[in-house]
């Protein structure tokens, strides 16, 4: 095996560069919102609510556009039965990103949220937030392995390192600049690193194009000389599975603490709804280099190489100079990184808030918070580290969780922020009807049978994609996940009201309200180390002493359960503490 000395100290350089700038961002901001009296671990997770609309939509972008949205996008461009028609990828997380802007930044954002799980919290209860933080963080995690695996197999192709000590090293550098300085350190790099997949990408380009074995990119789109089209087509037998995984992809795109971390970190309501459109454009733009690669890769006769899922890598070493191929290759390891950190951030600020302090600990000081933010970032780090090592079927694991984020954190989400009345029973409802209703379709990719036979299911032989084995599948042409998750919705929805309705008619007894949701007067989740004064069964808000607003409004009005207030209690408080208080008029 043959080790690129050139290629390894480019790596060196750009690692390097991304450690400085994590660094220089954290001792840059060590001391931000200590003035407004923003406590130490709000600042780490949502940067001090001062993120700009340059960093800010440089970090949003960078949070879809990684190394699953570029080797994706190329992978499928050039994979002969599917081609740009089902690279849905770009266009799905743009308006992903459109709808987030429009609808719920805005909401999230007046109301001073910290974490994602905070409106569930504030509505369904502790034990419920304790639920949607599963789907959530497999979300986070198997994200991060399944894109800390595509980076070592990059490095491999285009450099010949071992891949497990690729993975290591840049696992080990996104942690420590994480460790170090948060929301900062992460916004800053992801500014560096959005930069070099631009560059990195585009210079690959040209020198690709003019490759003596590429054709013209513009006959093979509509003419079959090596393969089919890299324009694709959508057959009519599989326009329900198209539509159902488009929407996933800007439905389900939605729900992720990535991304409510950046609306969060910003300085306004509106700039979150800015930052959203910024990064929506952004993520078309970036997309653009991986498509071109895609349809240079159906270009070429490669001889029937099996490496589909490795086109962009191996594009860049084939068809391009060395100097140039390393510039690409720093592009993928930035795009590797960008997703990598964030995800861990986020998984850590929901486990450290919303598990951590809110439901076990809410006497915990801000240096103790903090300190189980670095250790989570550490645990989880290494967490996904481990998967990328040794599993094989890590992407088959991020299939299945983002389906779970999709049918139940999403339907969810539409419920806590839109709809009027719902309660915990309906919650509960909700998130076991999408669960059984997804896990019943199936997983191929981890080999898992259905108990749910979809109408227009059949049976294929498809190879596996790690032993390459022909092995008979199950495949379920019914846009079942959209299904799913609108069973949720609306199991959420109707549970909601009719457990409203038998309480409060008397149907059954109020004794029976075991979850609290709906005729107790005075929850006992009242979360807030601030105003958690007694557990005595005659205190309100209006009683408690007057106190100075943090900067991302008193936890009293983010976390008390209103339906268990006086009703002038909850009036007085929204007008004072809602920075929307027309949203509030109409939920």
């Amino acid at each position: 095996m043959t080790i690129h000395v050139e290629g390894l100290v480019a790596i060196a350089v750009f690692y390097l560069l991304i450690l400085f700038v994590g660094i220089w961002a954290a001792w840059k901001n060590k001391h931000s919102g200590e003035a407004e009296g923003t406590d130490r671990s709000e600042t780490i997770m949502v940067g001090g609510r001062d993120i700009g609309l340059f960093v800010g939509g440089f970090t949003m972008t960078a949070t879809w556009v990684g190394g699953g949205y570029i080797n994706g996008t190329a992978e499928y461009v050039y994979l002969p039965d599917y081609g740009l028609a089902w690279a849905q990828a770009p266009f799905g997380y743009a308006l992903s990103l459109v709808l987030g802007g429009l609808f719920f930044a805005k909401p999230m954002r007046s109301r001073g949220y910290v974490t994602m799980l905070d409106p569930f919290q504030q509505l369904y209860g502790k034990r419920m937030g304790g639920l949607l933080f599963i789907p959530a963080l497999m979300g986070e995690i198997f994200w991060s392995a399944a894109i800390l695996s595509a980076l070592g197999a990059t490095l491999s192709v285009i450099v010949d390192i071992n891949i497990k000590m690729s993975v290591v090293i840049s696992a080990l550098i996104a942690i420590f600049y994480t460790l170090v300085g948060g929301l900062y350190s992460v916004a800053y790099t992801d500014v560096v690193q959005l930069f070099c997949i631009f560059v990195g990408l585009w210079i690959s380009v040209p020198f690709a194009l003019m490759n003596p074995a590429v054709s013209d990119i513009t006959v093979t789109a509509v003419k079959r000389l090596y393969q089919s089209p890299w324009i694709g087509s959508v057959q009519k037998g599989d326009t329900w599975v198209w539509i159902d995984n488009f929407c996933l992809l800007m439905l389900g795109g939605i729900p992720w603490q990535v991304y409510f971390q950046r609306v969060l970190s910003a300085s306004s309501a509106t700039y979150a709804q800015v930052l959203s459109f910024l990064a929506a454009f952004g993520c078309l733009v970036m997309a653009v280099p991986s498509v071109l690669i895609g349809a240079i890769g159906a270009s070429t006769d490669w001889n029937q190489t099996s490496y589909a899922d490795m086109i962009l890598p191996i594009v860049l070493q084939h068809l391009c100079p060395p100097f140039v191929s390393f510039f690409g290759l720093g592009a993928v390891s930035a795009a590797v990184m960008s997703s990598a950190d964030s995800s861990i951030l986020s998984a850590s600020s929901m486990f450290a808030r919303n598990i951590y302090q809110l439901a076990f600990r809410q006497s915990a000081s801000d240096r103790e918070i903090v300190w189980v933010m670095r250790i989570t970032i550490f645990v989880f780090g290494g967490l996904a580290t481990l998967m990328a090592l040794v599993t094989g079927t890590v992407y088959g694991l991020w299939y299945l969780s983002s389906d779970l984020v999709y049918v139940i954190i999403f339907p969810q989400l539409l419920s806590v922020l839109f709809v009027k009345g719902t309660n915990t029973y309906g919650s509960v409802a909700a998130y076991l009807f999408g669960m059984v209703l997804r896990i019943g379709g199936g997983e191929p990719y981890l080999q898992l049978p259905p108990f749910i036979y979809y109408p227009g299911w059949m049976t294929e032989q498809r190879k596996h994609h790690i032993t390459g084995e022909l092995e008979e599948i199950v495949v379920q042409k019914f846009p079942f996940k959209t299904v799913s998750m609108l069973a949720s919705f609306l199991g959420n929805v109707v549970f909601s009201y009719l457990a409203k309705y038998l309480f409060e008619s008397g149907k059954i007894s109020h004794k029976y309200d075991f979850l609290d949701a709906v005729v107790s007067k005075h929850s006992g989740e009242i979360m807030d180390k601030t105003t958690l004064v007694t557990r005595g069964n005659a205190i309100g808000l209006s009683e408690m002493a007057p106190m100075k607003p943090r900067l991302s409004v008193t936890l009293a009005a983010a976390f008390t359960r209103r339906d268990t207030l006086p009703t002038e209690t909850v009036e007085e408080e929204e007008e004072e503490s809602s920075p929307d208080s027309s949203h509030h008029e109409e939920e």
